[in-house]
């Protein structure tokens, strides 16, 4: 089975997901923002960082990013239930 590991950024708004993605490509840390920003308490003390996990612990949005998209590229504003992410994948193995 395949795993991945990846960091994200929860927003409430895509706007607010926009601005801290066009600072990260602009050279800011994706984990002090992360720290920052994020509203998933749980991941944003570790820089956004939610470990190793494999297909379907996710919600689908947000599996499809990770197990499908570029790694090391920053993705999206994605919307879920929660909110808006930006994602990026570590690795995939």
């Amino acid at each position: 089975m395949s795993t991945a590991n990846a960091r994200h950024i929860l927003v409430k708004t895509k706007e607010e997901a926009e601005v801290i993605k066009k600072q990260i490509a602009e050279g800011k840390y994706f984990a002090l923002l992360a720290k920052k920003h994020s509203l998933c308490k749980s991941s944003a003390k570790k820089g956004g960082d939610l470990g190793e996990f494999g297909p379907g612990k996710m919600v689908k949005a947000f599996d499809n990013v990770v197990f499908k998209k570029p790694v090391l590229k920053v993705h999206g504003p994605i919307k879920t239930q929660f909110g808006f992410h930006l994602i990026q994948t570590i690795y995939r193995s």
